[in-house]
């Protein structure tokens, strides 16, 4: 019996786990596709004034972190490339490093 419930414990602990590493890598995920949006609209010239332009502008400069003024080229296309490019790769690697050892943990 104590050995059957120790089973259900680890068994619902890794459940639990795996359900939260899932949401962490899910939010790494967004947070990259905003940023890559964003780059896209930015690099094909999308009109600044436009809604989904400026939402995504909006969104994704807290998203990027520090990265957003990391390198400084002249030219503004450039630099949303480059920095923002950074972040959302960022954003990728520590998501799935995040998830896996929650995996791991649980």
């Amino acid at each position: 019996m104590a050995q059957h419930a120790e089973s259900e414990r680890q068994s619902s602990r890794a459940k639990v786990a795996g359900i939260f590493a899932s949401v962490v890598r899910w939010i790494g995920l967004v947070f990259a596709l905003v940023l890559v949006v964003h780059i896209l609209l930015t690099v094909g010239s999308a009109n600044p004034a436009n809604g989904i332009t400026s939402f995504f502008a909006r969104v994704a400069e807290p998203v990027a972190l520090g990265f957003k003024d990391l390198f400084t080229p002249s030219d503004p296309k450039l630099l949303v490339l480059v920095n923002f490019g950074i972040a959302a790769l960022f954003w990728l690697i520590v998501s799935s490093v995040l998830a896996k050892v929650i995996r791991r943990l649980g």
